[in-house]
Formats: structure tokens, C-alpha cells, sequence
């Protein structure tokens, strides 16, 4: 198996294994191979993640991984990584006179709002503390506990639905790892700037432990 893991910015991709291999000059991307697996980082939001997607999985990758930090949006003071089961994506729909209709990506948003979610492949064996993400193209610092009981999530982000819509059109596996590094509230900026060191490396080392994981099978 060849792992792609894709993230939202360099840091989060640096931070994994970083003396096991070295960027692709030529590639028009952030991308650093090694053996059984590769990282990948288009840049934030969902159009770089699939970008990042489809250069990983054109380069062979079987199974992709969103890397990275998240923000905890359910109100729980949960750090660390955790192991992605579903994602949903929270800005794609119509808005309309009583407010913001989701529908799933790609659907034409007319008629009943659907929420539609992707499942991850399961924990193969990491034993992380499991949570549903969000992704949008907006940074959440406002507004996080409706986004939550709207999409029953526990974590919000900007990348990971989108690398499970590219691994579903695809029909490949996917996973994500993303550790906690803000509340999604007013003070998330100051938070993140704090916390986005710890988290980004938090996040790594369990995908340390996937990689090796895979490797030992």
C-alpha cells in the first residue's frame, strides 16, 4: 500500500518524518516522496486539497490521508489527534430567503436540504479518540456549536472532505488525522498561532505510527 497524505500548509507536511525524504523540485506542488508513502500540500482550503489529492493519487498513492489540525467546535476541551470517521462538507448549497440550504458537493441545490457524509476507513489500529469533521472554505471563529449540531460534528477544518470526495470518485480508501489546535471561536486566531506547533506535531506522529503501521503488514 502507498499512502498519500495531503495537508493545508507546509508546516503540517514538514513535520512528517522530515529526514525521511525530500521535496520534488519539479513538482509544481509541495510533494515529498519516500518509500510506502508521500505528502502532498496544494495549499489551504478544498480546491488545493483536491488538487493535492489527484497529484498523490497520479503518483500511485491507494489510500489518502488528511493530515493535519483541525478546530474543536462541540464545546469539549478535547486535544490531541484524532482519527476522522466521517467528513461532510458545510458551504456547498443554496441560500435562500430563510437561510443556508447544504446539499452534498456536485448536487444541484434545488428542492429538500441533504446532508450527505463520507466514512473514513476504520482506525487500523492507531486508537485514536474518533470525531466527524466539517470542511468549508471559511476559517470559523463565530458560529461553531450551530455548525456542529447542524452537521453533528466535533471538529471543523478546510480540507478533508474534499480529499474524501476525490478518494470517493476515484473509488480509493481514505482516512484523516487532525489534531486540535483552537475552539473555533472569537479567540481562534491568537489560539491557532499558539497551539498550531503542537497540534501540527501531534498530528505527525500519529501518521508516523500509520505509516509504520502499514509497513509492519
Amino acid at each position: 500500500m502507498r499512502i498519500g497524505f495531503i495537508t493545508g500548509m507546509e508546516e503540517e507536511a514538514a513535520a512528517l518524518r522530515p529526514d525521511d525524504a525530500r521535496p520534488d523540485p519539479a513538482s509544481p506542488l509541495y510533494l515529498r516522496r519516500a518509500d510506502g508513502w508521500a505528502v502532498a500540500c496544494g495549499g489551504i482550503g478544498k480546491v488545493n486539497a483536491a488538487m493535492a489529492a489527484q497529484r498523490l493519487i497520479d503518483d500511485g498513492a491507494d489510500l489518502l490521508v488528511s493530515l493535519g489540525v483541525a478546530g474543536r467546535i462541540d464545546g469539549k476541551d478535547a486535544s490531541g489527534a484524532h482519527w476522522i470517521t466521517h467528513a461532510v462538507q458545510h458551504d456547498y448549497g443554496a441560500e435562500r430567503a430563510d437561510g443556508f440550504a447544504p446539499f452534498p458537493p456536485g448536487a444541484l441545490p434545488f428542492g429538500e436540504p441533504k446532508i450527505e457524509a463520507l466514512a473514513a476507513i476504520g482506525d487500523p489500529g492507531l486508537n485514536l479518540p474518533r470525531a466527524r469533521i466539517a470542511s468549508g472554505d471559511r476559517f470559523i471563529a463565530f458560529g461553531a456549536a450551530g455548525l456542529a449540531a447542524r452537521f453533528d460534528a466535533q471538529l471543523v477544518d478546510m480540507e478533508t472532505a474534499a480529499i474524501a470526495q476525490v478518494a470517493a470518485r476515484h473509488g480509493l480508501g481514505w482516512a484523516g488525522i487532525r489534531a486540535v489546535s483552537d475552539a473555533a471561536d472569537d479567540a481562534s486566531p491568537a489560539a491557532f498561532e499558539r497551539g498550531f506547533r503542537q497540534a501540527r506535531e501531534a498530528a505527525a506522529h500519529a501518521a508516523d505510527r500509520l505509516i509504520a503501521l502499514y509497513a509492519a503488514t
